[in-house]
């Protein structure tokens, strides 16, 4: 599986999983939060397959990972503020958070290996 069908996936869980979260005031601002920006690993990372040029994959592919570590925040809240109950939530919570960090780690060697052979370093 590659990165961005990979990416894809973890989009699709994310989506599910919000719908387990609670619907209060503050359950639907993380709903939201989570939403955007657990879909928008996939979406950046389909903006590189198209970008323009070396700098241009570069930069989408650092949004996405940007992406991948604020999901991993709202992961992390919502374990924190023990917004979800039932085993099986709390053991889908557990497999996004191990899924989103592996992503993260994905992405950083993706942008290592392009600065390397771009000679963009600064990006």
């Amino acid at each position: 599986m590659d990165i961005q069908d990979r990416a894809l996936e973890f989009g699709v869980r994310t989506v599910k999983f919000a719908d387990k979260l609670p619907k209060s005031q503050a359950g639907s601002v993380i709903i939201k939060q989570l939403i955007r920006s657990g879909t928008s690993i996939g979406a950046n990372m389909e903006e590189a397959d198209g970008a323009s040029s070396k700098k241009d994959f570069i930069n989408k592919v650092i949004i996405s990972r940007k992406e991948a570590r604020e999901t991993r925040y709202w992961l992390r809240l919502i374990d924190k503020a023990e917004l979800i109950h039932g085993e099986s939530s709390k053991l889908e919570l557990e497999k996004l958070t191990k899924e989103v960090y592996e992503l993260m780690k994905i992405l950083s060697s993706i942008v290592n290996k392009a600065r390397e052979k771009s000679g963009y370093s600064d990006v």
